[in-house]
């Protein structure tokens, strides 16, 4: 017996299409080269952007530099990113971070020990209580008086710099505690201390929501609220417990941005930084809708936005000018990554495979 057996061959061209449209279609794809090409263009103008060395057993280099700038919207984004997660937004971020710097060095400077580590430590700890208690209080909000969001946490972001200012009494408080200042400015292991805790808290972060069902109840949360919670998802305690942890997170956020000049200026700290969180979530491939998220998307998107800021001061550009880059970038990637955009371009169609002349063969 004789039987005809048909096989197919591709053609490297085709194969590599096909693995070019598989990798693009990954949500951190498109991110993940504009990150690449900023990085490129930085190392291109400036030959030794990319150079790390060792001094005093410490790390130095403007890739280091990078990754500590990059802490401050990386905690910022984890936060927001399990908010949005659920169909949130939290825009008060920016004001938490001046409340809780506002308070642990108003604290410390009415310590009068502010060089001990314990004065330093309780200060640190004043300061997330706060932003602990801000985030529960807009939770709060959304989940039990069932106010909408934006408007729950727009209160907090109008009159959080107000609280700030009069916690502060109107004066940039200013203090000198070496412990306080290593939280922003010390070293770990010859690793800048603001990417250990980053880093760390990233790690604590997504070994909760990936390594339990939280992750998964988040994302059904945000898909559709109402059959999560016919489901017996306990929807409102989670989306409080999310928007706690947000509040949390910008409290630690606004401690390690102040820590380095140990000085809190009410009118300034964390300016504008909620729509710079928001960016880098959505540079990581979280849709605002809500539903999937990704944390390592953060990661990305953080470093997207600390190497633009780099890439700035390296071209010569006037700082003036960083919003406008931001905005280009965050378009770029998204077009990159729109599904319509790649069927028109043919990227999403599966590559032609050319059939072989069957083949006889022995049954």
């Amino acid at each position: 017996m004789t039987g005809t057996v048909t096989t197919e061959t591709t053609s490297p061209s085709a194969r590599l299409r096909e693995t070019f449209t598989r990798l693009s279609r990954h949500g951190l794809f498109w991110p993940v080269v504009a990150l690449v090409v900023l990085l490129l263009a930085c190392g291109i103008v400036s030959p030794g952007f990319l150079d790390v060395t060792v001094r005093d057993g410490h790390l130095f280099g403007q890739i280091v530099d990078i990754l500590r700038q990059s802490a401050t919207p990386l905690l910022l984004a984890i936060g927001m990113c399990l908010v949005i997660a659920t169909g949130g937004i939290d825009l008060s971020v920016g004001a938490v971070m001046a409340i809780s710097l506002a308070v642990s060095l108003t604290y410390i400077a009415e310590s009068g020990s502010g060089t001990t580590v314990s004065t330093a430590l309780t200060g640190l700890a004043l300061g997330l209580v706060v932003a602990l208690a801000i985030g529960m209080f807009n939770g709060f909000l959304v989940t039990v008086l069932g106010i909408q969001p934006f408007i729950a946490t727009l209160i907090l972001m109008i009159a959080g710099r107000g609280i700030a200012m009069l916690i502060t009494k109107g004066q940039i408080t200013t203090v000198t505690s070496p412990p306080f200042k290593a939280i922003g400015a010390g070293y770990l292991f010859g690793i800048p201390m603001p990417v250990i805790i980053a880093g760390g808290v990233f790690a604590l972060v997504a070994l909760l929501v990936r390594g339990t069902a939280l992750g998964m109840l988040l994302e059904s949360i945000g898909i559709n609220r109402e059959a999560s919670r016919l489901a017996g998802v306990k929807s409102r305690n989670i989306t409080w417990f999310v928007y706690a942890l947000c509040g949390l997170l910008a409290g630690l956020a606004g401690i390690v941005y102040g820590a380095p000049t140990m000085a809190a200026d009410a009118n300034n700290v964390g300016l504008m930084k909620e729509l710079d969180a928001i960016m880098v979530v959505v540079l990581g491939g979280t849709k605002l809708e809500g539903g999937k998220f990704s944390l390592a998307g953060c990661v990305v998107g953080a470093l997207i936005l600390s190497t633009l800021e780099r890439a700035v001061v390296i071209f010569h550009l006037p700082t003036q000018v960083t919003p406008l880059f931001k905005a280009l970038i965050l378009i770029v990637v998204c077009i990159a990554g729109s599904d319509r955009l790649r069927a028109r371009a043919g990227l999403v169609r599966r590559a032609r495979r050319t059939p072989a002349a069957p083949v006889e063969v022995a049954a």
